[in-house]
């Protein structure tokens, strides 16, 4: 579905794997700095127009999964508005101009979805610049690692997660649902952390989790209304979150069963796959795409 070449490639090896250089960033995190660097598709990935004529809206589309998402609709034949923080302009231009090579619309927002009034505005920028909402992507996240566990998680930081990862998602998908066709969708972005915790991430994992839950009740709430409601729970993904967050970046993604981390155009066909037609009796589902961590 998104590679020019063919080809079947063994997936242990293809795309890079750790041991990765040492690197850390502040938060939220570049693309350019990191070695390797990101794989969004700008090479492989081939539209089939799977969604043409569609209009997406996705949070955190500037850079890792986000971009990759954002690159891929535009290829399958979708206009694309994308949320970012001011911090990350640079990268907001980038993920226009590849959703502009693909001859697609392209609208970035600078966005804090953490503030209900500025969801309520994104809600409205996108409505009138499209006419109506197609699909919803909630993939914005925040985490930050705690090694020394529950006793180093400020109020602070716990609510910056919480309303990041929650309370957006939330303000949006009620935003958004008075715009969304019949045949529309909502997908989310919850993790492997959803099922299987990591200590230092405990925050985040509770928010990954409320997410599955979340998914699960909305789209049995929406499915008489004709939209679908589902998720993509990735495992570890190499994206300027993580030397931005993680405190080693040099065997992230080795604990995985494929020993390495994926690209953010690897999630990419999951969130196409979900907005298509080809999903047309999928609802509440989660797609698990962990490098092959067994989840419930």
């Amino acid at each position: 579905m998104t590679a020019k070449n063919h080809d079947a490639r063994d997936p242990v090896t293809a795309h890079p794997r750790p041991d990765f250089p040492d690197q850390d960033q502040p938060h939220p995190g570049w693309t350019g700095p990191m070695d390797p660097p990101p794989d969004h598709g700008e090479t492989s990935y081939e539209g089939r127009g799977l969604l043409a004529g569609r209009a997406a809206v996705i949070t955190g589309g500037d850079s890792g999964i986000g971009r990759a998402v954002a690159l891929a609709y535009a290829r399958e034949g979708a206009d694309v508005l994308f949320t970012h923080l001011p911090e990350e302009e640079d990268e907001a231009r980038e993920t226009s101009r590849l959703v502009e090579e693909a001859g697609r619309k392209a609208v970035a927002v600078c966005c804090d979805i953490r503030e209900e009034e500025q969801c309520r505005a994104l809600v409205g920028r996108a409505v009138e610049e499209f006419g109506r909402i197609d699909i919803l992507v909630n993939n914005a996240a925040y985490q930050m690692s705690q090694p020394d566990g529950i006793a180093a998680i400020s109020t602070e930081q716990f609510d910056r997660v919480m309303k990041t990862n929650l309370y957006g998602m939330f303000w949006l998908s009620k935003m958004a649902l008075p715009h969304i066709p019949k045949g529309g969708s909502i997908i989310n972005s919850t993790s492997v952390q959803a099922y299987k915790p990591s200590p230092h991430l405990l925050d985040y994992a509770t928010t990954k989790g409320a997410i599955v839950t979340f998914t699960q009740g909305l789209a049995q709430m929406v499915v008489q209304d004709g939209v679908r409601v589902n998720a993509v729970a990735p495992g570890p993904v190499w994206t300027p979150l993580i030397p931005a967050t993680m405190p080693d970046t040099v065997e992230f993604g080795k604990q995985s069963p494929l020993g390495r981390p994926a690209q953010p155009a690897e999630m990419a066909p999951a969130y196409v796959f979900l907005a298509s037609e080809q999903a047309s009796f999928i609802t509440a589902a989660i797609i698990n795409a962990t490098g092959g961590t067994p989840l419930p």
